[in-house]
């Protein structure tokens, strides 16, 4: 146990099938692994496209736009690791990407004020260096009144 008060989030951890993800989120650049057979959208990675079922398995990463819409939303009040305790609260959002409908990501809003959160409110990416070579996409409400 850390005899300090300081405690880290934890940085991702790329692997073979969210390498795609994570290198060109270390470029500012969100990119969805999308199949090389139908071209549907599949977020997180999957093994088999659920669109085409196609047994050939190919998918390639490629660049999306980073705008969606929030489809529903929470507000955190407990951190579930200690390295986001001073984070808290914080909002944690289901964000459907413009690329495709059905294409959601779980994100975290920030710099969004809770008054500005609400179901369809317009979101667009934005990128937390959080180690070096290593961005967190987190989502932020545009064009909040």
């Amino acid at each position: 146990m850390a005899t300090n008060d300081t405690v880290v989030k934890p940085v991702p951890v790329p692997d073979e099938e969210s390498a795609g993800f994570w290198q060109a989120a270390a470029q500012h650049q969100l990119a969805i692994r999308r199949c090389t057979n139908c071209g549907w959208f599949g977020y997180p990675p999957v093994m088999l496209c659920h669109n085409c079922l196609s047994p050939e398995r190919g998918f390639r990463y490629e660049p999306v736009s980073g705008r969606g819409r929030i489809k529903t939303w929470t507000v955190l009040r407990q951190a579930f690791l200690p390295g986001f305790r001073d984070d808290v609260p914080y909002v944690v959002a289901v964000v459907e990407l413009d690329e495709q409908p059905g294409l959601r990501m779980n994100v975290q809003l920030v710099d969004t004020p809770l008054e500005a959160v609400a179901v369809g409110a317009p979101v667009q990416v934005v990128f937390d260096d959080v180690a070096e070579g290593i961005s967190v996409p987190h989502f932020t409400v545009v064009g909040a009144p």
